[in-house]
């Protein structure tokens, strides 16, 4: 990925080790160390439990490649790899020696708590190496080894071990990240979708009080549906199709479970058709923790932490992709047939966590709000999969980073939140609308298309320096580091244009960054507004 030369070795309290000196694809050098461990390897007693702290070794440890990915099953491809002693994060300093020590950047990938990995292959550290920062890349378990939960209180396994594993690199982050000259009291956490979710959670779990001073949730937040995995019996049903027969007893599950090799555990398809109406995506992802541990990451619902979080006096940056829900098209394309049924069953229109509170007649009268807000005076059918694809910009994504700049505007109004919607559309350079779509549809900005422009992944390569593209990248990683070094975004990109945190009276302002650059009303307020109107207040935000 990219060229390297000349060892370099560091001593830490724990142990000594060599990394190497790469140059990046724009010929900016910097100092790469890769699976470092920051927990001991979760097999054994310790599959599904809280990570426990990496031991220290002797001798010299390589650092000079990744490490393998987390054990998961590929979304598009079936395809099942990974390793289950995963618990190892990648460090890439600018320089090692500097007057004054750097700003650092934790980043926490996505893929819907099901899928991930800390590796050059998708986030290579090529760009934000041309600004004078630390990056740091960490695994963390995904799926059911990151996410089983059983409610006994004497097995341990209360859930939420991937983010337990996310608060515990933290933790080594702020502790040793002084060794690579980052400063570990200018330390940002970043994430993007799931990863922008457990970001959130980074900042509203007690468990990560001043660990860093501030955050950039990319589209995802507590306040998206997904973040919490409605409470269902999925270790049991994981435990049946792995060969179980015994009762639905946690502690049998449980040793069940922990006989199954880690491959066949995520090779699973455990929702029901009314789970996917009632809107999951995954069986295993957070989940509030039935009972509290000392490390007990999410110990009531996600309003609540927002509401009390420790972040509230942090600054934040905030916001997502203007077509967040190309990410759709597979699914809405294998059941496009659904859609001219869609009138026969309204109320899937409705989010769940409305429906649960109100009558069918009320939800009724939602449902049909919702289908006239987005197929008018048309009868839905499958000539609309863009419209259908538009309401899942809102419902899956827009609708909760707007339910979470409220949550800041209300809660942690004397720390500054800036809102962003990422809008640069390139025929070739969006990696993710390729993914999702192929090439049935050529334009528009997907979920997760943001990242071309911030990290290397392998599909990148060598860009003009006068293209758009190129630009982009220079605005992106601008905004970003500056945010990072700072707590203000502004910089040489964003001069012209003073943008100023949200404000109450005018929430709708948003940083858009496309061709140009600037700041507009959100073109999603007006629709936003029809969705805040199916929540009481209490239940928004």
């Amino acid at each position: 990925m990219s060229e390297s030369f000349e060892n370099c070795e560091i001593s830490l309290p724990v142990g000594q080790i060599r990394g190497v000196k790469r140059r990046t694809l724009y010929d900016d050098e910097y100092f790469s160390f890769e699976r470092l461990p920051f927990g001991q390897p979760p097999v054994g007693e310790l599959r599904f439990k809280a990570p426990k702290p990496a031991e220290p070794w002797t001798g010299v440890l390589d650092c000079t490649h990744f490490g393998e990915k987390p054990v998961q099953r590929s979304l598009s491809t079936r395809v099942i790899d990974g390793a289950e002693d995963c618990l190892y994060l990648n460090v890439y300093a600018k320089q090692l020696k500097t007057e004054k020590p750097l700003p650092v950047m934790v980043y926490i990938y996505g893929g819907a708590f099901s899928i991930g990995e800390a590796t050059r292959e998708l986030y290579a550290p090529d760009y934000l190496m041309a600004k004078d920062v630390v990056l740091v890349t960490l695994n963390y378990r995904v799926d059911c080894l990151g996410f089983l939960s059983l409610k006994d209180p004497s097995l341990e396994v209360p859930g939420n071990a991937g983010l337990k594993d996310q608060v515990l690199a933290i933790k080594w982050v702020k502790q040793y990240i002084s060794h690579f000259n980052g400063d570990a009291n200018n330390i940002t956490v970043f994430g993007e979708s799931a990863g922008g979710c457990s970001t959130h959670y980074m900042m509203c779990t007690e468990q990560t009080r001043d660990l860093f001073h501030k955050a950039i949730p990319m589209s995802g937040t507590l306040h998206n549906y997904w973040s919490n995995t409605l409470p269902a019996d999925f270790a049991f049903r994981l435990a049946k199709a792995n060969g179980y027969e015994g009762e639905n007893v946690d502690r049998q599950v449980l040793e069940h479970l922990r006989n199954v090799e880690p491959y066949k555990l995520v090779d699973h398809d455990l929702l029901t058709t009314e789970d996917r109406r009632n809107g999951l995506i995954y069986a295993f992802g957070p989940t509030v923790e039935p009972y509290v541990m000392d490390d007990c990451v999410a110990p009531r619902s996600q309003l609540e932490m927002a509401r009390n979080a420790w972040s509230n006096k942090i600054p934040v940056m905030l916001g997502g992709t203007s077509f967040e829900g190309l990410f759709m098209f597979p699914a809405v394309k294998a059941n496009i047939k659904g859609l001219d049924k869609l009138l026969q069953d309204p109320l899937r229109m409705t989010p769940y966590d409305v429906r649960v509170l109100n009558t069918e007649k009320q939800n009724l009268e939602y449902s049909h709000k919702m289908i006239k807000l987005y197929f008018g005076d048309e009868i839905p059918s499958s000539a609309h999969m863009m419209n259908m694809l538009d309401y899942y910009s809102y419902k899956i994504f827009w609708h909760g980073f707007q339910r979470t700049l409220q949550a800041r505007l209300a809660y942690a109004n004397k720390a500054p939140t800036y809102f962003y919607r990422f809008d640069f559309d390139s025929p070739d350079f969006n990696f993710f609308r390729q993914k999702f779509c192929g090439d049935e549809i050529k334009q528009g900005v997907a979920h997760a298309d943001d990242l071309s422009y911030l990290f290397r992944n392998s599909q990148s390569w060598k860009l003009d320096k006068s293209s758009g593209e190129y630009r982009t990248i220079q605005r992106m990683v601008d905004i970003w580091t500056s945010f990072a070094a700072t707590s203000n975004p502004n910089c040489d990109e964003t001069a012209h244009l003073n943008w100023k945190p949200a404000q109450q009276e005018q929430p709708q302002r948003v940083l858009n960054i496309s061709n140009e650059i600037e700041i507009i009303d959100l073109p999603e307020h007006e629709k936003l507004q029809t969705w805040d109107s199916l929540y009481k207040k209490e239940h928004l935000y």
